[in-house]
């Protein structure tokens, strides 16, 4: 019996079906969601398999499922939208706007070095509590008294949560508003996309639950740097899906959580990627030629703070096409997230793409990888 029990692809992308069918047969999938836009039209829709392990619940065309890090790409479209509009200037200081995060050494660190992850700040000294996250200032005030563990602009490291909460402070004190409502009004509303920074209350039911593969290599010790960076130094967990404070729980899914908190259905994350690089069966492209442009230019890429190289190339808040993670090309950028989710668009290709699962694999797994390579050989 077919896998995908709902859903369609246009002939010419076939293959992409084909290779979401195969994904089931050689992956140890649970549920998972594929779509793709071509020229701001939807090509591809499948969904399959089961939401909610426990309760046997089947994914539907509208599941959401927590994606993780691709939160980053919705926090990254904010600031370039306000670019675009003359309202920040990305290589000006972020004290321009914030004034007191130029504070202990961080007078000089732009927004483009927080999007290139070069700002010397991948974790905080302070750890804000679990029930203090979510009141946002705490974590604020944390980043203001943070000096930055390398000279800002030298190198880079992932800013993890980091990442999601500074930009995000530099989008309020800008609109006045979170950085997810800026999405949502912005966005996700005037377009119908099913993507949030803090999960409604109304959507707590409907999303998919997360499972952990077998096999997936342990965190390193809670005092190591990347553990830290991770979970906000224990404050999280992870992958803890069900554990209190989990990934599961509605309490860390309705907070917003902007370098990794994003709940979206594969529609929905597309959906952002096509609005942004097409526009929407009609609707105006939200990034123009000039904005992607400087969004894929190489900021970030080889061997990092921690010496160390996965391959990864990294434009202004978005991963960009290599080895590490193949896309379409040179106009290509996304994000990925630690469940396996990923999501990009390119303009030269008129493609947007979201891969969405609940069974955690890990960042770069080849699910998401068989499907761009097979949306690719569709365009060739």
């Amino acid at each position: 019996m077919s896998t995908i029990r709902h859903g369609e692809a246009v002939e010419r992308f076939g293959a992409v079906a084909d290779a979401f069918e195969r994904n089931f047969a050689d992956f140890p999938e649970l549920g998972a969601a594929v779509t793709v836009f071509a020229g701001g039209r939807k090509v591809v829709e499948l969904w399959g398999g089961v939401a909610d392990a426990g309760t046997g619940r089947a994914w539907e065309r509208d599941t959401v499922v927590p994606v993780f890090s691709c939160a980053k790409g919705i926090v990254s479209l904010a600031g370039h939208l306000l670019a675009q509009d003359g309202q920040l200037d990305l290589d000006a200081p972020v004290s321009r706007y914030w004034p007191e995060f130029a504070e202990h050494g961080k007078a000089d660190i732009t927004t483009r070095m927080v999007l290139g992850h070069r700002a010397g700040l991948p974790v905080l000294d302070r750890t804000v509590p679990f029930g203090e996250i979510a009141g946002w200032a705490p974590v604020i005030r944390a980043i203001e008294e943070q000096k930055p563990l390398w000279e800002p602009g030298t190198t880079h490291a992932y800013h993890g949560h980091v990442f999601g909460f500074l930009l995000g402070e530099v989008v309020r004190r800008i609109t006045g508003r979170t950085v997810g409502g800026y999405f949502r009004d912005t966005v996700g509303e005037p377009l119908g996309l099913r993507a949030w920074l803090g999960l409604p209350p109304s959507e707590m039911a409907r999303r998919a639950r997360l499972v952990e593969a077998e096999g997936r290599p342990p965190m390193p010790p809670p005092e190591h740097i990347l553990t830290r960076i991770v979970t906000m130094n224990g404050a999280l967990v992870f992958p803890g899906l069900d554990e209190p404070h989990g990934w599961n729980d509605p309490a860390l899914l309705g907070m917003e959580l902007p370098g990794a908190g994003a709940t979206a259905s594969a529609t929905g994350l597309a959906g952002v990627y096509a609005a942004a690089v097409t526009g929407i069966e009609g609707s105006p492209r939200l990034l123009s030629r000039e904005t992607v442009t400087d969004v894929v230019r190489e900021v970030s890429a080889g061997p990092d703070w921690f010496g160390f190289d996965a391959g990864a190339r990294w434009g202004s808040g978005f991963l960009l096409h290599s080895a590490f993670r193949p896309m379409l090309g040179a106009r290509s950028f996304g994000n990925d997230g630690a469940g396996g989710q990923f999501a990009f668009g390119d303009d030269e290709h008129g493609v947007a793409f979201a891969y969405v699962a609940n069974r955690m694999v890990g960042h770069g797994d080849a699910r998401a990888t068989r499907l761009v390579t097979a949306v690719r050989e569709c365009l060739d």
